[in-house]
């Protein structure tokens, strides 16, 4: 029986950390030796960090990222390790190296570079030609990178065709709802279609707006599931290969012969050293549950706000609590990402604030066990309205007299972050932010919007989601998710004074924004009136989301990296 072990290391590197990203990525080389792995592969820019954007434009960056790689691979002892880096010969590329025992044996140049939604790689990079199939003895492999293995007719595909029994795809896949399962159908696609088995390695960990959600996963030749790693954890994944299948397989499989005739001079054959190791044997792990999609949202959130605030060297971090589903929900998150010593709730009643709300944000607090700290914002807001009276006298009050509350409830928490060091997180959500149902300077203001890709329906979702974890009752109060949403900036406020009902809004919003469906084919989901209405209020709240802080991509489409719609814009979609 012809099999082979290979190690996929799902880790977490942090973007411009070379030396830290070396030691880790030793670290997991070492640990992939003791379990007899033969080869050990890390992620895409694993060296860099993904993605490293105009980091890459400094040669400086560059030239280090390749003396750590020459570093690095005189620690590849009897183990051949796969490193995604940066390279530099003429242009620079995003790359996978091939090192074993100081030597880089060769590099791989990635073919396919994504220029879509949040990808931006041909921007900084050349595109590879090379096709290579490695050879170590009577075994042969080959490396792709990311998007390498989304088409069809790629490199992975001539790779097996020129004999490969097994290709290696190394990513820096982000997080979106369902990607995961989007990812398992297509890599069970190619492994089948290409007779070859599939090793899909992804990075994990939280990047500015970016959440990599890792699921690594090993698919055979027949394209059946056999190995993969959990989803939001760093992880070695050990999968012993049964390359006799494969050959077995082929066999079967006339027209592979003339298909590899076809591919002739494509593909490139690289020798490669074969490790003299003997793997002692190993339980087959069980693979790694689905998680259900409120779960699944949950997680990248808590493990995105987890590492931005880690990696960015903030301790603690400071939230405004409302009474509110929303900063309820972004409370709990925080807690569960970062402990409730390193979480502090600020309650900022006015004249508008309910007994409901109160009562609500301090059982809130009590649950998670934290401190809340009131500070009314009352006198603040008379001083303002006296300030202003000279200048607004015989006008009615209307939204600047609310938005002023939000201001000074936005100019307390960034007292709090100045003084004591602390990140301010807000609390506006997608549906928010989509119709500009925001304060610039008030509820928007903070270092990071942990939410703001999180349409308000979700939201609800997401924290009955979070209450039926709770065995002893629900976390947050369950009057907060049944109350109907108010802003509380004036007498009897309601959401819906200002918005249709999020349950007419946020299919509009997905169709609208994610989508990019036309006016006629939005009719099939509300009234012309509200369609225009609804329109109307995205188009002319760019300027507002264009000076929101960053927040976790969670949709397929997000605002900002994602969907980058012109401020002055005259066009009418309807």
């Amino acid at each position: 029986m012809k099999t082979l072990r290979v190690a996929l290391a799902q880790i977490n590197p942090t973007v411009g950390d070379l030396a830290g990203n070396a030691e880790k990525i030793v670290a997991y080389m070492k640990q992939a030796a003791s379990h007899g792995a033969a080869i050990v592969a890390f992620p895409e820019l694993a060296l860099t960090g993904y993605p490293p954007e105009d980091l890459l434009l400094k040669p400086r960056f560059i030239e280090d990222n390749v003396s750590v790689l020459k570093e690095i691979s005189r620690e590849a002892k009897g183990i051949i390790a796969i490193v995604g880096f940066v390279d530099r010969p003429l242009d620079i590329y995003n790359s996978a190296a091939v090192i074993r025992d100081g030597q880089i044996i060769d590099v791989y140049h990635k073919m396919f570079l994504p220029n879509y939604g949040v990808f931006d790689e041909q921007r900084y990079f050349q595109a590879g030609t090379k096709c290579p199939v490695y050879d170590m003895g009577d075994i042969r492999f080959g490396v792709t990178i990311c998007e390498d293995i989304w088409y069809p007719v790629g490199p992975a595909r001539l790779q097996a065709a020129g004999g490969a029994e097994f290709v290696i795809n190394i990513n820096g896949s982000p997080y979106t709802i369902g990607k995961n399962a989007f990812r398992e159908k297509m890599l069970a696609t190619r492994a089948a279609d290409y007779a070859a088995i599939i090793l899909y390695l992804n990075t994990v960990g939280g990047q500015d707006e970016l959440v990599f959600d890792g699921g690594s996963m090993v698919f055979n030749e027949r394209g059946n599931l056999i190995a993969k790693a959990g989803l939001f954890r760093e992880e070695l994944l050990l999968a012993d290969l049964d390359l006799e299948s494969v050959f077995m397989w082929r066999l079967h499989d006339p027209r592979r012969r003339q298909e590899k005739i076809a591919v002739g001079e494509q593909v490139v054959r690289v020798s490669v050293p074969a490790p003299e190791v003997v793997p002692h044997k190993i339980a087959s792990a069980p693979l790694a549950p689905a998680m259900k999609m409120e779960e699944e949202v949950y997680t990248a959130l808590r493990f995105g706000l987890a590492d931005y605030v880690r990696k960015n060297g903030f301790s603690d971090v400071v939230i405004g609590v409302s009474g509110g589903v929303d900063s309820a929900l972004v409370l709990a998150i925080a807690v569960d990402a970062l402990g409730g010593e390193a979480v502090h709730a600020l309650f900022m009643p006015s004249r508008f604030t309910s007994p409901h709300s109160k009562e609500d944000s301090y059982a809130l607090a009590e649950n998670l066990g934290l401190r809340l700290e009131e500070i009314s914002i009352e006198p603040l807001f008379k001083n303002y309205l006296k300030t202003l009276a000279p200048s607004f006298k015989g006008m009615k009050a209307g939204a600047a007299e609310e938005n002023i509350q939000a201001r000074i409830r936005g100019n307390l928490l960034m007292a709090f972050s100045n003084k004591f060091g602390w990140l301010v997180i807000t609390t506006g959500n997608k549906s928010e932010m989509s119709v500009g149902y925001a304060t610039l300077y008030g509820d928007m203001a903070g270092g990071f919007a942990l939410i703001k890709d999180v349409p308000k329906t979700l939201v609800y979702s997401l924290a009955r989601w979070r209450n039926s974890r709770q065995k002893k009752g629900p976390v947050i109060p369950e009057r907060i998710i049944a109350r109907e949403p108010s802003a509380e900036l004036k007498a009897g406020q309601k959401d819906t004074d200002s918005l249709p009902p999020y349950d007419l809004l946020d299919p509009v919003l997905e169709a609208y924004v994610e989508d990019d469906m036309s006016f006629e084919e939005i009719l099939n989901l509300c009234d012309p009136e509200n369609a225009r209405r609804v329109i109307n209020m995205i188009d002319r709240s760019e300027y507002k989301r264009r000076q929101a802080p960053p927040g976790i991509k969670i949709t397929p489409r997000a605002f900002g990296r994602d969907r980058r719609f012109p401020i002055t814009n005259k066009y009418k979609s309807y």
